[in-house]
Parts: structure tokens; sequence; C-alpha cells
């Protein structure tokens, strides 16, 4: 996140099918503030944009026919590079959700998706670069905005007495567990109340984020455990 404030954030729009890239960029090209830099159908063609400059966003596919998204974005670290990536892919499996999120990929849209639903990811991206250049230093809530400016659903979506910051907390636990969790194995790693926990998760459940399992001890109630499954928008 390098440019100026008065300048367009230029995107790199990357998939392999040629007129899915342009869907997107098209998509792009609506949202005020952004211009298209370019389209890539391949990781060594987007690899290559990237380093011709300039480019601060990339929409970027994971399935390519000479490698995934991942390893571009592994490849943009290695370099050096901090282009800011959100995966726009229909990879679905929580692993590769995973290592995107270890990866610093700042969003992940799962396809197919609408204009609505990649307008609010570039939008909030807007918002969160507009906030980091202003610098100085930030209040816990100020941190807490910029950690959830991404990874929450904007309060539209959300059912009245629900906040986007607790909602992308959630999701970040689950997102990064390597196996299903407890309601209060999430509490305790999203820093919430066990009841909290349960609310957002029942929250995730009924819109097809979230599945819900039952482990069967020797005694007493089955335990609840939950698992991100990286369907529906990719919102959380």
């Amino acid at each position: 996140m390098t440019r100026g404030a008065d300048a367009p954030i230029e995107v790199l729009v990357v998939d392999d099918d040629i007129r899915v890239a342009e869907i997107n960029a098209a998509y792009v090209a609506k949202v005020p503030g952004f211009r298209v830099a370019a389209m890539a159908h391949s990781a060594a063609e987007a690899l290559e944009r990237i380093a011709e400059g300039p480019v601060d966003l990339v929409l970027l596919d994971h399935y390519l026919p000479d490698e995934n998204g991942l390893a571009v974005v592994r490849e943009l670290r290695r370099l050096g590079r901090h282009t800011d990536v959100i995966m726009v892919t229909a990879a679905r499996d929580v692993a590769t959700v995973q290592a995107a999120m270890r990866h610093g990929a700042l969003q992940y849209l799962v396809k197919p998706f609408n204009f609505a639903g990649l307008r609010a990811r570039l939008e909030a991206y807007a918002g969160l670069r507009r906030t980091l250049e202003g610098g100085g230093e930030a209040e816990q809530a100020e941190v807490d905005r910029i950690f959830g400016a991404l990874s929450a659903t904007p309060s539209a979506d959300l059912p009245k007495g629900h906040s986007p910051t607790t909602a992308g907390l959630v999701r970040k636990v689950l997102m990064a567990a390597d196996a299903p969790l407890s309601a209060q194995e999430i509490a305790e790693r999203s820093g919430v109340s066990r009841q909290t926990a349960q609310r957002y998760l029942k929250l995730l459940e009924r819109s097809a984020r979230v599945r819900l399992s039952l482990r069967y001890g020797e005694t007493g109630r089955p335990e609840h455990r939950y698992t991100w499954t990286a369907s529906g928008d990719g919102r959380a």
C-alpha cells in the first residue's frame, strides 16, 4: 500500500479464463477509485505484469495453468514485493483458504460471486488504505477496525446486535484451525465469551459458512464442533 491517496488504485486481474477475467475487470472498473492496470491468465504472466508495475492490488485466481495462486503469492513475498492480494477463486477447501491467509492474502472471495460481493471487498480495501496512509498511532478500537476491515461482514448484512469486528475474529479463528473446534476453544482464541462465540457460530452455520459436527464421548451430551467450510460468498 504505497501509492498516493489521490491516485487510482491499480488492480491486476488474474484468471485463466479470459472471459471471467474480463467480467472481473469490468466489475473493478465500475468501482470509483479503482483502475484495471492489466489482466493476466497465468502465474508467469501475473508476475511479469507486477514486475512492470504499478500494481497495488491483485485479484488472484488459484487455478492457473502453470502454477497455482498460492505459488504466485509465495514468489511475490520471496522477491520482497508487498503487493496486496485478494484471492478470487472457486477453490473451497479449507487447506487452501488457510494457506492463503497465512501467506498474506487480505481476503478470499469464493466463486461464483456478483458485483456487489466484489464491490464490498474493494471498498473495504480502499478504506483500509486510507486508514493506513494516515499514519500515527492507533488505539485498540482503531487496531480492531483495521484488522476487521476486510474480513468482517458489512454491518448492513448482519442481524441487529452483531458486530462486524467480532464476526471477523471468529472467522479468522475458524479459518486458521487445523481441526474442528468447540465453541469454548473458539471463544478462547478469539478473546470473546463462550456465549458470544456461540451466537456468531449459529449465524455462520445458518449462512453455510460453518459446518457443525458432533463428537461423542463416553458419557454425557455430544460436543458441538465447528469447521469453516469456505462456502457462501466468503464473508463472515
